[in-house]
Parts: C-alpha cells; structure tokens; sequence
C-alpha cells in the first residue's frame, strides 16, 4: 500500500485534472466535438476520483487520518499569512468521494443528454470548472481557500444556470441565483474578517486549537457564527436565502444533479460541519439552525405538494431535504448531517437524472399533467426512479430511510415537538414524490402522441449511470448502520477526527424500545401515504387542475409559492429600481453628464482659443518669445 503522506503531498493532482479538462476544452474548443469534450470532461473527473478512492484506502492504514499539506506561503500581509494548503481528513474525503463519483455520472450522462446542443463544448468546460471550484472548497486547510471555491462555485452556477442565454428567462434566474449567494457570501466574508480579528489566523488548525479559551455562548463566537451562517444559508437555499434554487431550474437537466445533488448545494452543511467546533459554542446560533432548517423543510415540502413541473417539485424537495440537514446541525448530529448529504447525493442526483430521461424521451416536456404511461416504453427510467423515489421517501432497506431515521431519531432526543414536526415534513416528501412518480409513469399517455417518434428508452450512456445510482440509492444507506440493526455506525466513527468530541450525534443515547416504536410509527405513517396518493393517482386518476379558478384558495396560494417572490420583488426589487432610476435621471442626467460634458466643452472651447495663436508667423513667435523673456525678467526683480 502506498504511504499515506506521500499521496496526500500530491493531492494537489485531484483540482488539478478537472481544472486541466477545463483549460483544454476551452483553449482548444475549435478541435473539439461533442463528444470528444465529452470523453476529455468526464476522464478528468474519472481521474480525480480513482486518486481519490487510493488515497481513501492509504488513509485507512495510516495512524493518523488527518494531514495538511502545504505547498508555500501564498499571500502574506502584516500579520496576515495565508498558505496554500489543503486538509486530507475523514471529512474532507468523504466529500471528495461524493463529488467526484456523483459528479462523473453526471458527466458521463451529459454526454448523452447534451449530445445535440452546439454549446456542447463550453458546457463541458464549465462542468470541469465547476468540479475545480467544488474541490477547492472542500479540501482547503483554511477559511480563504475555502472561500476562493465557494466563489468558484457561485460563478460556474451563474454560467451554468443560464446556459441558454438566448432565453431572457434564464438569464434572469442565473442573475438572481448570483446575486442571492452575493448576500449570503457577503455574511461569510465578513465571518472571516471577525475571525481573523479574533485568533489573528484563519487556518482552521490554529482557530480549533485556541478555543478553548473562548467561553461558551461568547458575544464574539456568536457572532462569528452567524455571519458563517448567513454564508451557508444562500450557498444552501435555506429561508430566506432559498428562492433561487427553483429558479435554477432553467439550465440544464445535468446542471440541476450536480448542482443540487453532490456540489454546490451541499456546500453550506459543509461549512458548518468543519466549522462544529465553532458553532456547538454558541447555543443561540445552534438554536437559529435548527428553527431555520425545520422551517425550511416543512415550507418547501408543503410547496413541492401542488408543483407541476417536474424539475420544480425536485428542486423543492432538494430545499426541503436541505433543511433536514441543517436540522441535524443544529441539534448537533453533525454526523447524521453528512450522511444524510451523501444519501441525498445519490438518489437525489438519480432522480433529477431519471426526469432528465423523461424529458429527453418527450422532446423538452416538464410539465407532468401531460405525461402518464413511460413504465413500458422506459422500463430501466422506471425502476431507477421508483428506487430513488423509496429511497428519498425513507423506505427500509433503501438509502434514505437510515439516514432520514437517524436525523428524526436525535430530533426526538432534541425536542419530541420538534421530531414530530420533522416527521410531518417526511410524509409530506412521501405524498408529492409518488404524486410524482405515479402521474409521470402509470395511468393514460396524456401528452405526447407522435408515431412518427415514438417514446423510447434513453441510450445506454445516460442509462448506465442510471442504473449506478439505483444500486448507491439501494444500498448506500448500509455505510451507517446504526447499532438498532447490528451495524456499528461506521460512517459516523470514520467521521470522528474530523467532527472530534464535539459530535452531540455520537454522545446521546435512546432506549432501544423508543427507537423500534418511531421507526414502526414512522413507516405505518408513510405506508398510509403511499397508500393514499395511490387511490387518488392510479385508482381515481386523479390529474392536477390546469385551471387556477377551480383551485381553491390555498391551493393558489401555495401553488404560487406563497407569493414569496412577488414580496421579495415589492421589497427590495422595486424600490431598488425605483432608486435606480431616480438616480440615473436626476442625478446621473441632470448633474454629472452635465458636468463630465461641461468639462469636455471647455476643453475643446480653450482649445479653439489657444490654438489662434498658432498663426504660422516667425515675427510673431519672435515678438512672443521677447514678450514672454521681458515678463520673467521683470518677475525675478519684483520678487527680488
């Protein structure tokens, strides 16, 4: 076996590939097809994970699991020292093995997918770029690192988000996806700021090591904690930060899993679990965690129940299982966290790659009303997705169901109200994904209808990965088997020397009698769910009403959302424009074009003046040259 600290020294080579598939594919995009790109994107990625995977099996036989490598001082400034290193850890692996495996299906499947777009090329080149900036993220060994891919990232969602830029829509969601992750980094940067005031470092190893002078619930730690925390929350769409996640539905199929799957979505839970240390010492930022991530996922849940797009009911279940995670958080089961994220990883990236499949098979449909009938003309679109489907529903033995138990198991240690209402949300994720999954593949074909293309499989390159993550989405759940089921919860164990003492999950105990009786009143729960959606979907076909006039009034209310956006454009929008524009014609118009225009004129009016002067006669440069020597002469005796 290879010496741990000797691959760690070249972990530098895991950015590097995707980041060289990026330079070469947009140097060299003249040369390049879709499916040359294609192949040069996904082996980049493909690199990068089996460096991964060797590294992962050297740490295991190594005595100390967590390394920082550095590579040299990058910037210094007073005392302000910043070196380019990274932290080979528990953590950091776990989260390069979820993006770069996830995030080489997703490539490979783009091949597929994007086979007929003329942007092909570029868009490979933002996928690798993308995969750069999410690995700087998560393997920098100090906050400015981390900081440059947390920007990294926010840029290749702007690009890749509006991808299709010729539809001002999409510009427009890419825009508002930049500008929401603006507030939310402005909130992280300012953290920095206060962090480095504070320990005069900002290496996480320096911070961590000098906290234990810091008492708990200190003034300074909350507040670092917080601004840390409205970082994490536009990064992670959590209320109020959320409304862009949905709106970033506009770019492409392959940009919605890798964005709200395994990369930057995830980026949030993150920060907040390698900052735990940090957090666990302010009980009031812990405290706003867990109601921010309970509201979220029960506001978001209630909102997937009456979407029709099947991008949009994804995208919210995306935010809605976000909050899960920062429920975890805040309650302390940073553990629980993580694995939940990887979890998440794998039938989230499946289902938005199933509807990707969907929508390839109806030539751009999304609307689920006029779909019904794939089951036979898709069968392996099918099965994967109905896997997905238990699985984010929290169905045993499927991945989500240990990870999901494991959150709602500490939230009844947390609080039983709280439990209960992280409870309501799974049954509410329960109905709107086999409202989903029932009216996309079984009952009539409601929509598409041509004989001349007929509905039919995706080819194998978009199915295979499929089929890949149907088997993680089945059996990934079996990485934390708690100690209910004979497992040893080896995932959290792992996960120690990162997340260290301070991880609540692995300090708090249930009686084994109370953990059998949720789990047994969770799952009759959700086989009451299952059972209903069924009898309303297949049994009475039951299809959404287009028509908003026979909707009642909460329906309309939610099914808009709430109307968050229109608040959101009446608070800040439009008195934003409205500035804007009084500026632009009172001030811009009437003062300073004015004024940068008067200046111009005089310019060009002294100008004219001076240059009559330049009348070509020799007598009259004399006579001004005499002129000019008279008047020195005669200031030097005055001043004399």
């Amino acid at each position: 076996m290879v010496d741990f600290y000797y691959l760690a020294y070249f972990s530098w080579l895991i950015p590097f590939f995707p980041l060289a598939g990026f330079l070469i594919t947009a140097l060299g995009r003249r040369y390049f097809n879709g499916k040359s790109a294609g192949i040069l994107a996904s082996a980049a990625v493909l690199l990068s994970f089996a460096f991964v995977v060797l590294l992962y099996f050297a740490q295991k036989t190594s005595p100390n699991p967590s390394l920082t490598v550095t590579y040299g001082d990058w910037l210094r400034v007073g005392r302000l020292l910043i070196p380019f290193e990274f932290l080979i850890d528990p953590l950091s692996l776990t989260m390069m093995l979820i993006v770069t495996g996830v995030g080489f299906l997703i490539h490979v499947y783009s091949i597929g997918y994007m086979s007929h777009d003329e942007r092909i090329v570029p868009f490979f080149s933002y996928l690798n770029l993308f995969m750069f900036s999410m690995l700087l993220l998560v393997m920098g060994a100090n906050f400015v690192i981390l900081f440059m891919g947390w920007e990294g990232v926010g840029l290749c969602s702007y690009l890749l988000i509006g991808f299709w830029f010729r539809n001002d829509a999409f510009n427009l969601a890419a825009r508002k996806a930049f500008i929401m992750n603006r507030i939310g980094d402005l909130g992280f940067l300012m953290g920095i700021i206060l962090l480095f005031y504070t320990f005069q470092s900002l290496s996480f190893f320096e911070i961590f090591s000098n906290l234990n002078t810091i008492p708990q619930g200190s003034t300074i730690i909350t507040l670092i904690t917080i601004l840390l925390l409205v970082g994490a929350l536009g990064k992670s769409a959590q209320i109020p930060l959320y409304t862009w996640l949905p709106d970033a539905m506009a770019g492409p199929t392959p940009v919605s899993a890798l964005i709200h799957a395994a990369t930057m979505v995830t980026a949030g839970i993150y920060l907040i679990a390698r900052s735990s240390q940090l957090f666990v010492l302010s009980p009031i930022t812990m405290g706003i965690i867990v109601a921010i991530g309970l509201a979220t996922a029960l506001f978001a849940a209630t909102i997937g129940l009456f979407q029709n797009d099947i991008k949009k009911v994804l995208a919210y279940s995306t935010v809605s299982q976000l909050g899960y995670m920062f429920l975890a958080l805040g309650i302390g089961a940073f553990s629980g966290a993580v694995f939940h994220v990887t979890t998440h990883a794998f039938f989230k990236a499946l289902l938005f790659l199933g509807a990707g499949s969907v929508i390839h098979a109806l030539h751009g449909e999304q609307d689920i009303r006029n779909m019904g009938g794939l089951k036979k003309s898709m069968p392996i679109t099918y099965w994967t997705f109905l896997i997905a489907t238990l699985a984010i529903s929290g169905i045993p033995p499927f991945s989500g169901f240990f990870s999901k138990d494991e959150i709602l198991t500490r939230a009844w240690i947390y609080d039983p109200w709280v439990y209960m209402l992280a409870l309501l949300g799974a049954l509410m994720t329960c109905f709107y994904m086999f409202r989903l999954f029932y009216l996309v593949f079984h009952g009539d074909n409601r929509g598409h209808q041509d004989p001349a293309h007929p509905m039919h499989e995706s080819p194998a390159v978009m199915t295979w990965p499929l089929m890949i993550l149907a088997v993680l989405s089945l059996f990934g759940g079996f990485l934390n088997v708690p100690q209910l089921f004979g497992g040893a919860e080896k995932l959290s164990l792992y996960l120690w020397p990162s997340l260290g003492t301070l991880n609540h999950s692995n300090m708090l105990h249930i009686a084994e009698s109370t953990e059998i009786y949720l789990i047994a009143t969770s799952l009759f729960l959700l086989g009451l769910v299952i059972l209903v959606s069924y009898l309303l979907y297949i049994k009475r076909k039951l299809v959404p009403e287009g028509d908003e006039i026979r909707q009642s009034l909460l329906q309309r209310i939610i099914y808009h959302k709430y109307y968050v956006d229109e608040i959101y454009n009446f608070l800040f929008v439009k008195p934003y424009e409205w500035l804007s524009g009084f500026l632009f014609e009172k001030i811009e118009k009437s003062i300073i074009d004015p004024a940068i225009n008067g200046v111009g004129i005089l310019v060009l009016e002294t100008g004219n003046i001076i240059r009559k002067l330049q009348t070509g006669s020799i007598g009259f440069y004399l006579f001004a040259m005499f002129t000019g020597i008279l008047l020195f002469l005669l200031l030097n005796l005055i001043v004399l």
